[in-house]
């Protein structure tokens, strides 16, 4: 499974957690059998980090989010802003440019264009603290 792919499934399990509240692990059997989603230790690793931190990411994302409040922020974006996040702090085999970029590629196939702009912008926002913070520590 390519890493791109790994991604597509932990969002769609994500967003589906969102969309029903159910407990992911019951989610993971869920699409264990009806066979749409593809599940191993990648995808659950992705999942349960982004869940785990749930909180902590929503907080950065109000914070770089100028024009909505969360509660405002579409579910879909919502998951793939968490993920990307989750990858972006907590995932050392990922680069923050490469985590922001399968974003938008996750939010052109599955969003509007004006909400890839709102990730993009959220995202970026993001990115360009970072960076400033890793150069003033440098």
């Amino acid at each position: 499974m390519t890493r791109r792919e790994i991604r597509d499934s932990a969002f769609k399990l994500v967003f589906e957690q969102l969309l029903r509240s159910d407990d992911i692990q019951e989610l993971y059997e869920i699409a264990e059998e009806i066979d749409e989603i593809t599940v191993n230790d990648e995808v659950k690793k992705l999942v349960d980090g982004t869940l785990a931190h749930k909180d902590e990411l929503d907080n950065i994302i109000s914070g770089y989010s100028k024009s909505r409040s969360i509660s405002r922020i579409s579910k879909i974006n919502l998951a793939i802003l968490r993920i990307a996040l989750y990858e972006s702090i907590y995932d050392d085999n990922t680069p923050m440019n490469a985590a922001i970029s399968e974003a938008i590629k996750l939010s052109m196939t599955y969003t509007y264009q004006e909400d890839t702009s709102f990730i993009n912008g959220v995202l970026g926002a993001f990115s360009r603290d970072r960076s400033g913070e890793v150069k003033e520590n440098a």
